[in-house]
C-alpha cells in the first residue's frame, strides 16, 4: 500500500513529465536556447 508521502511524490514526478513534455511539444527548448545566446552575447560584448 502507497503512504501518503509516496503518492504525493509520484503525483509530483508525474505532474513534471507531463508539463515537460508540453514545453518539448510546443518547441520551448529552442526558445531557451535563442535567449541564452543573446544573452551570452550581450555579456561578452558582441550582441
Amino acid at each position: 500500500m502507497l503512504t501518503k508521502r509516496r503518492t504525493m511524490q509520484l503525483l509530483l514526478l508525474t505532474a513534471g513529465a507531463v508539463l515537460t513534455g508540453i514545453g518539448i511539444a510546443k518547441g520551448e527548448p529552442g526558445v531557451v536556447m535563442e535567449k541564452a545566446v543573446r544573452i551570452c552575447l550581450e555579456c561578452i560584448g558582441i550582441g
